[in-house]
Protein backbone atom coordinates (compact mmCIF):
# COMPACT_ATOMS: atom_id res chain seq x y z
CA UNK A 1 0.00 0.00 0.00
CA UNK A 2 1.73 3.40 -1.07
CA UNK A 3 2.44 5.95 1.63
CA UNK A 4 -0.44 8.96 1.53
CA UNK A 5 0.99 12.44 1.35
CA UNK A 6 -0.13 15.51 3.33
CA UNK A 7 0.51 18.19 1.54
CA UNK A 8 1.70 21.73 2.47
CA UNK A 9 2.18 24.93 0.30
CA UNK A 10 3.93 27.69 2.04
CA UNK A 11 5.28 31.35 1.00
CA UNK A 12 8.16 32.44 2.87
CA UNK A 13 7.75 36.44 3.02
CA UNK A 14 10.36 39.16 4.96
CA UNK A 15 9.44 39.81 8.12
CA UNK A 16 9.07 43.47 7.67
CA UNK A 17 7.64 45.15 5.51
CA UNK A 18 6.83 48.59 4.07
CA UNK A 19 3.53 49.40 2.56
CA UNK A 20 2.79 52.93 0.44
CA UNK A 21 -0.66 54.64 1.61
CA UNK A 22 -1.17 56.08 -1.59
CA UNK A 23 0.09 53.27 -4.13
CA UNK A 24 -0.05 50.25 -1.91
CA UNK A 25 2.79 49.34 -3.06
CA UNK A 26 5.02 46.72 -0.80
CA UNK A 27 8.60 47.06 -0.31
CA UNK A 28 10.44 45.21 2.19
CA UNK A 29 13.54 45.71 4.23
CA UNK A 30 16.87 43.30 4.45
CA UNK A 31 15.97 40.09 6.06
CA UNK A 32 15.46 36.82 5.38
CA UNK A 33 12.19 35.69 4.09
CA UNK A 34 10.39 33.05 6.91
CA UNK A 35 7.45 30.98 7.25
CA UNK A 36 4.10 33.19 8.35
CA UNK A 37 1.96 32.78 11.04
CA UNK A 38 -0.70 31.02 8.78
CA UNK A 39 1.67 28.92 6.87
CA UNK A 40 3.61 27.82 10.20
CA UNK A 41 0.07 26.49 11.34
CA UNK A 42 -0.54 25.05 8.08
CA UNK A 43 2.51 23.09 8.85
CA UNK A 44 1.65 22.45 12.15
CA UNK A 45 -1.44 20.74 11.01
CA UNK A 46 -0.08 19.01 8.68
CA UNK A 47 2.32 17.26 10.66
CA UNK A 48 -0.61 16.27 13.39
CA UNK A 49 -2.58 14.93 10.48
CA UNK A 50 -0.14 12.61 8.97
CA UNK A 51 1.09 11.34 12.48
CA UNK A 52 -2.66 10.04 12.78
CA UNK A 53 -2.71 8.89 9.05
CA UNK A 54 1.10 7.60 8.96
CA UNK A 55 1.51 9.60 6.07
CA UNK A 56 4.23 11.66 5.27
CA UNK A 57 4.19 15.24 5.28
CA UNK A 58 5.88 17.04 1.68
CA UNK A 59 6.12 21.05 1.73
CA UNK A 60 5.99 22.93 -1.49
CA UNK A 61 7.29 26.79 -0.94
CA UNK A 62 7.36 29.36 -3.12
CA UNK A 63 9.77 32.23 -4.05
CA UNK A 64 13.73 32.63 -4.52
CA UNK A 65 16.83 30.87 -2.74
CA UNK A 66 16.84 33.16 -0.46
CA UNK A 67 13.52 31.76 0.77
CA UNK A 68 15.34 28.14 1.73
CA UNK A 69 15.76 28.97 4.95
CA UNK A 70 12.30 28.86 5.83
CA UNK A 71 11.85 25.38 3.67
CA UNK A 72 15.10 23.70 6.16
CA UNK A 73 12.20 24.43 9.06
CA UNK A 74 9.77 22.36 7.54
CA UNK A 75 12.45 19.69 6.27
CA UNK A 76 14.28 19.90 10.44
CA UNK A 77 10.41 18.42 11.03
CA UNK A 78 10.47 15.93 8.70
CA UNK A 79 8.62 16.63 6.15
CA UNK A 80 9.98 16.22 2.21
CA UNK A 81 10.64 20.15 0.63
CA UNK A 82 10.83 21.36 -2.82
CA UNK A 83 11.29 25.02 -4.17
CA UNK A 84 9.03 26.29 -7.40
CA UNK A 85 11.91 28.16 -9.35
CA UNK A 86 10.23 30.02 -12.19
CA UNK A 87 12.31 32.79 -14.56
CA UNK A 88 9.22 34.57 -14.35
CA UNK A 89 8.75 34.59 -10.81
CA UNK A 90 7.82 38.29 -10.04
CA UNK A 91 5.17 38.04 -12.89
CA UNK A 92 4.30 34.20 -10.88
CA UNK A 93 3.53 35.42 -7.79
CA UNK A 94 1.49 37.99 -8.98
CA UNK A 95 -0.91 36.06 -10.50
CA UNK A 96 -2.70 33.46 -8.33
CA UNK A 97 -4.18 30.97 -10.99
CA UNK A 98 -0.94 30.63 -12.55
CA UNK A 99 0.91 30.01 -9.52
CA UNK A 100 -1.62 27.09 -8.86
CA UNK A 101 -1.25 25.65 -12.01
CA UNK A 102 2.58 25.68 -11.05
CA UNK A 103 1.67 24.18 -7.28
CA UNK A 104 -0.29 21.52 -9.38
CA UNK A 105 2.19 20.63 -11.70
CA UNK A 106 4.55 20.33 -9.15
CA UNK A 107 2.44 18.18 -6.66
CA UNK A 108 1.44 15.65 -9.84
CA UNK A 109 4.47 13.37 -9.09
CA UNK A 110 3.50 12.94 -5.56
CA UNK A 111 1.37 9.98 -4.65
CA UNK A 112 -1.60 9.50 -3.12
CA UNK A 113 -2.55 13.26 -1.60
CA UNK A 114 -4.64 12.58 0.80
CA UNK A 115 -4.89 16.50 1.92
CA UNK A 116 -3.50 20.07 0.54
CA UNK A 117 -2.79 22.42 3.56
CA UNK A 118 -2.42 26.63 2.58
CA UNK A 119 -2.11 29.89 4.77
CA UNK A 120 -5.51 31.64 4.51
CA UNK A 121 -2.93 34.21 3.62
CA UNK A 122 -0.02 35.18 2.73
CA UNK A 123 2.16 38.50 3.84
CA UNK A 124 3.61 39.31 0.99
CA UNK A 125 0.91 41.06 -0.44
CA UNK A 126 -1.53 38.01 -0.82
CA UNK A 127 -5.21 38.18 -1.86
CA UNK A 128 -5.99 34.90 -0.05
CA UNK A 129 -7.59 33.30 -3.51
CA UNK A 130 -4.83 30.53 -3.82
CA UNK A 131 -6.29 28.18 -2.23
CA UNK A 132 -9.33 28.65 -4.49
CA UNK A 133 -7.53 28.27 -7.62
CA UNK A 134 -5.64 25.28 -6.58
CA UNK A 135 -8.80 23.45 -5.33
CA UNK A 136 -9.71 24.41 -8.80
CA UNK A 137 -7.15 22.87 -10.72
CA UNK A 138 -6.62 19.90 -8.65
CA UNK A 139 -10.07 19.42 -9.01
CA UNK A 140 -10.89 18.71 -5.08
CA UNK A 141 -12.94 20.54 -2.77
CA UNK A 142 -12.09 23.21 -0.62
CA UNK A 143 -12.62 23.90 2.86
CA UNK A 144 -11.41 27.86 3.54
CA UNK A 145 -10.59 30.17 6.28
CA UNK A 146 -10.24 27.30 9.10
CA UNK A 147 -9.92 27.76 12.68
CA UNK A 148 -9.42 24.38 13.68
CA UNK A 149 -8.98 21.14 11.63
CA UNK A 150 -8.70 17.45 13.68
CA UNK A 151 -10.10 13.98 13.43
CA UNK A 152 -13.18 13.57 15.19
CA UNK A 153 -13.24 10.67 18.11
CA UNK A 154 -15.23 7.77 16.88
CA UNK A 155 -15.62 7.54 13.26
CA UNK A 156 -11.93 9.59 12.84
CA UNK A 157 -13.66 11.84 10.00
CA UNK A 158 -11.85 15.41 9.59
CA UNK A 159 -13.90 18.19 10.96
CA UNK A 160 -12.76 21.77 10.34
CA UNK A 161 -14.32 24.66 12.65
CA UNK A 162 -15.05 27.90 10.02
CA UNK A 163 -16.05 31.23 11.67
CA UNK A 164 -19.57 33.12 11.01
CA UNK A 165 -21.01 36.60 11.41
CA UNK A 166 -22.46 36.77 14.54
CA UNK A 167 -20.05 35.10 17.04
CA UNK A 168 -21.48 31.70 15.59
CA UNK A 169 -19.42 28.74 14.20
CA UNK A 170 -19.40 26.70 11.43
CA UNK A 171 -18.20 22.76 11.31
CA UNK A 172 -16.97 21.39 8.11
CA UNK A 173 -16.76 17.54 6.97
CA UNK A 174 -13.67 17.58 5.15
CA UNK A 175 -13.40 14.76 2.26
CA UNK A 176 -10.02 13.33 1.38
CA UNK A 177 -8.02 14.93 -1.67
CA UNK A 178 -10.03 18.41 -0.48
CA UNK A 179 -7.91 21.25 -0.44
CA UNK A 180 -8.06 23.57 3.14
CA UNK A 181 -6.67 26.95 4.10
CA UNK A 182 -6.14 27.41 8.15
CA UNK A 183 -5.85 30.76 10.37
CA UNK A 184 -3.00 31.52 12.77
CA UNK A 185 -5.70 30.60 15.38
CA UNK A 186 -4.86 28.65 18.58
CA UNK A 187 -2.12 26.26 17.25
CA UNK A 188 1.96 26.82 17.23
CA UNK A 189 4.53 25.08 15.26
CA UNK A 190 6.50 22.71 17.07
CA UNK A 191 10.47 22.82 17.07
CA UNK A 192 12.66 20.92 15.82
CA UNK A 193 15.63 19.00 17.63
CA UNK A 194 18.80 20.59 17.17
CA UNK A 195 20.77 17.24 15.43
CA UNK A 196 17.55 17.64 13.24
CA UNK A 197 18.22 21.47 12.59
CA UNK A 198 21.86 21.32 11.74
CA UNK A 199 21.72 18.14 9.52
CA UNK A 200 18.73 20.43 7.63
CA UNK A 201 21.44 22.84 7.57
CA UNK A 202 23.56 21.12 5.48
CA UNK A 203 21.22 19.60 3.10
CA UNK A 204 20.37 21.57 -0.17
CA UNK A 205 16.65 22.24 -1.43
CA UNK A 206 15.39 20.89 -4.47
CA UNK A 207 14.03 22.97 -6.93
CA UNK A 208 12.10 22.91 -9.66
CA UNK A 209 10.70 24.51 -12.65
CA UNK A 210 6.98 24.28 -13.09
CA UNK A 211 5.50 22.49 -15.98
CA UNK A 212 3.21 25.56 -16.86
CA UNK A 213 3.85 29.09 -15.02
CA UNK A 214 2.56 30.76 -17.59
CA UNK A 215 0.46 33.88 -16.56
CA UNK A 216 -3.42 33.59 -17.27
CA UNK A 217 -4.50 35.04 -20.26
CA UNK A 218 -7.03 37.10 -17.97
CA UNK A 219 -3.70 38.44 -16.13
CA UNK A 220 -3.44 39.31 -12.19
CA UNK A 221 -6.46 40.06 -10.10
CA UNK A 222 -6.86 44.21 -10.02
CA UNK A 223 -9.12 46.57 -8.21
CA UNK A 224 -11.26 48.91 -9.88
CA UNK A 225 -12.35 52.11 -8.52
CA UNK A 226 -13.61 52.71 -5.02
CA UNK A 227 -17.32 53.07 -4.46
CA UNK A 228 -19.45 53.72 -1.41
CA UNK A 229 -20.53 50.28 0.21
CA UNK A 230 -24.39 48.99 -0.92
CA UNK A 231 -26.08 46.54 1.72
CA UNK A 232 -27.89 44.03 0.75
CA UNK A 233 -31.89 43.99 -0.10
CA UNK A 234 -33.73 42.24 2.60
CA UNK A 235 -37.31 41.89 3.12
CA UNK A 236 -38.82 43.74 5.67
CA UNK A 237 -42.81 44.12 7.24
CA UNK A 238 -44.73 46.79 5.80
CA UNK A 239 -46.18 49.75 7.69
CA UNK A 240 -49.48 49.34 9.89
CA UNK A 241 -52.41 51.26 8.45
CA UNK A 242 -53.95 51.33 5.31
CA UNK A 243 -54.23 54.82 4.84
CA UNK A 244 -51.10 56.84 3.21
CA UNK A 245 -50.95 59.31 6.04
CA UNK A 246 -50.87 56.84 8.68
CA UNK A 247 -48.25 54.37 6.92
CA UNK A 248 -46.06 57.80 6.86
CA UNK A 249 -46.47 58.18 10.54
CA UNK A 250 -45.76 54.79 11.47
CA UNK A 251 -42.45 54.88 9.02
CA UNK A 252 -41.15 57.90 10.61
CA UNK A 253 -42.29 57.39 14.15
CA UNK A 254 -43.33 60.73 14.84
CA UNK A 255 -46.51 59.89 17.26
CA UNK A 256 -44.50 56.87 18.50
CA UNK A 257 -43.21 57.32 22.55
CA UNK A 258 -39.65 58.93 23.29
CA UNK A 259 -37.94 58.55 26.17
CA UNK A 260 -35.63 60.88 27.16
CA UNK A 261 -32.27 60.40 27.80
CA UNK A 262 -31.31 59.80 31.51
CA UNK A 263 -27.55 60.68 32.96
CA UNK A 264 -26.60 57.51 36.30
CA UNK A 265 -23.60 58.16 37.62
CA UNK A 266 -21.37 57.81 39.48
CA UNK A 267 -22.63 55.14 40.70
CA UNK A 268 -20.40 51.59 41.56
CA UNK A 269 -20.88 48.59 39.38
CA UNK A 270 -23.78 46.87 41.06
CA UNK A 271 -26.49 50.24 40.92
CA UNK A 272 -25.33 50.09 37.20
CA UNK A 273 -26.22 47.13 36.40
CA UNK A 274 -28.97 47.63 38.04
CA UNK A 275 -30.19 50.60 36.08
CA UNK A 276 -29.14 48.88 32.85
CA UNK A 277 -31.29 45.99 33.78
CA UNK A 278 -34.04 47.96 34.79
CA UNK A 279 -33.66 49.60 31.47
CA UNK A 280 -33.86 46.71 29.47
CA UNK A 281 -36.94 45.60 31.61
CA UNK A 282 -39.63 48.73 30.65
CA UNK A 283 -38.04 47.96 27.28
CA UNK A 284 -39.15 44.57 27.01
CA UNK A 285 -36.26 42.99 26.15
CA UNK A 286 -35.86 40.83 29.34
CA UNK A 287 -39.07 38.83 31.39
CA UNK A 288 -39.48 40.73 33.84
CA UNK A 289 -40.79 37.39 36.31
CA UNK A 290 -37.49 36.11 37.15
CA UNK A 291 -35.89 39.52 37.95
CA UNK A 292 -38.68 40.94 40.17
CA UNK A 293 -37.92 37.31 42.23
CA UNK A 294 -34.44 38.46 42.37
CA UNK A 295 -33.57 40.98 45.73
CA UNK A 296 -32.45 44.51 44.96
CA UNK A 297 -28.82 44.91 44.76
CA UNK A 298 -27.72 41.12 44.36
CA UNK A 299 -25.70 39.78 41.52
CA UNK A 300 -27.72 38.54 38.42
Amino acid sequence: MPVETVLVCVRPAEPTADVDPLSGAVSHRSGTPALTDADAAALEYGLRLADAWSARVYVIGIGGPESEDALRVAAALGAGTVRIEAPDAADLMADDRALARAIASAAGPLPSVRLVLCGDGSADAGTGALPAFLAHELGAAQALGLTCLELREGDGALVGERRLDGGRRELLRVPPGAVCSVEAAGVRLRRAALPAVLRAARVPVESIAPADGRRSASGAVSAGPSRAARPRTRVVAPPDGTAPRDRLLALTGVQAPHHAPELIGPVDAVKAADALLDFLQKRGYLNTSPLEDSPRGTAR
